[in-house]
């Protein structure tokens, strides 16, 4: 079954219809009621398939079909290709996070064959790699559900360790707009590239204050919120004052620090810069784009989901990490969420991004413990 999943190239900017429809199959072959959810093209969709008596609230196995990029990577074989290795498997998507959706499918049809006395719901989304976005649709078709789910269980590699809680992301595009005129004559001008860089110092210094001061989780590394600026892009020529820059951002929150009070202070920022601007060029300004937000997700250590986790993988030490997953959206909808999966992150998105047969095996006693939890009365 991972080789399938891995041979359906989902990379994000790519369809990931074939793996979609391939799982639909497996899981309508064994009586599951699907349900599907669209991008606005149509070329991608999210699977929410349910197992079992849909009148009581049940578990949901949430996993993401997509994959990120190989271009530029240094690969050994096709990354399409799945290829064991003594104990490894290789191929993209292996650790994050195919092998999770695929021990999923290959263990439905037990589940399927137990008197379940709640659902299993196979929730499998797409665009998780660009921002969580295919989830969201996901989650907002679920309130057509009569009865909610119970608990959310994301298969995000962590070596099959119970994580309880996860950092927010907020992803920012800024573009200055100046006014453009010779170099020698720069008082003329509103330099876009300066003005910018004043931003990135800012944004600079506001990293070191926090590092400094806080607030502080130290369940986390690093224990704090981090700010990062990614990409940078501005002018034409060097005797030319530059008209335009852009410059994108992110936050990476921790749950309790709300990312919007950073954001305030970006804002008023922008605010101080732009009147000296305006004075040069009507036509100067600052736009802040906040183009994705993705909620951190924060689960209290006695709650049932996080007791259950902790039976399934006998592993009652929780945890939490520093990079985003689903989990956070699940858990603002009202849906408590814990993420345990196999596979390292340590692994994800590298070349020859491999999972060790002995995690798949842990994954499959993980689930076969939830089907015998499930099917108590």
């Amino acid at each position: 079954m991972i080789e399938h999943l891995v041979a359906f190239d989902t990379t994000s900017y790519k369809t990931n219809l074939k793996l979609i429809d391939f799982a639909a199959d497996v899981l309508s072959a064994l009586g599951a009621d699907i349900r599907l959810t669209w991008d606005d093209s149509r070329q991608k969709a999210n699977l929410f398939a349910t197992i079992g008596p849909a009148d009581r609230p049940g578990v949901v196995l949430s996993g993401h079909s997509d994959v990120v990029p190989v271009d530029g990577q240094d690969w050994s074989a096709d990354p399409f290709s799945l290829v064991r290795l003594d104990d490894r498997l290789v191929g993209r998507g292996t650790a994050d996070m195919k092998s999770f959706i695929a021990v999923c499918l290959a263990l439905a049809p037990e589940f399927a064959a137990r008197d379940l006395a709640m659902p299993v719901h196979f929730a499998f989304s797409y665009d998780e790699e660009i921002g969580c976005l295919g989830v969201r649709r996901l989650i907002d078709d679920l309130a057509g559900l009569a009865v909610p789910p119970r608990l959310c269980i994301v298969g995000e590699p962590t070596e099959m360790k119970p994580i309880i809680g996860h950092k927010g992301k907020k992803s920012v595009r800024c573009h200055v707009e100046g006014h453009e005129c010779h170099s020698a004559l720069n008082h003329k001008g509103v330099n876009a590239v300066e003005i910018a860089a004043d931003l990135v110092a800012r944004l600079r210094g506001l990293q070191r204050r926090i590092r400094e001061t806080g607030p502080f989780d130290f369940d986390y590394q690093p224990p704090y919120t981090t700010i990062h600026t990614g990409t940078i892009r501005g002018g034409t020529a060097l005797n030319i004052v530059p008209r335009s820059c852009d410059f994108e951002f992110e936050i990476r929150n921790l749950p309790a620090h709300d990312p919007e009070s950073l954001m305030a202070e970006m804002r008023g920022w922008a605010q101080d810069l732009v009147p000296e601007m305006l004075d040069v060029s009507p036509e100067a300004g600052i736009m802040l784009d906040e183009h994705n937000t993705t909620d951190g997700l924060d689960m209290p250590a006695d709650h049932e989901a996080v007791a259950l986790v902790c039976a399934l993988t006998g592993n009652n030490d929780t945890s939490k990490v520093a990079f985003t997953t689903e989990a956070g959206l699940f858990q603002r909808a009202g849906i408590p969420a814990v993420v345990c999966g196999p596979g390292s992150i340590l692994q994800a998105h590298k070349p020859d991004e491999f999972i060790t047969l002995d995690q798949v095996a842990q994954c499959e006693s993980f689930l076969r413990r939830l089907a015998d939890w499930m099917s108590q009365r």
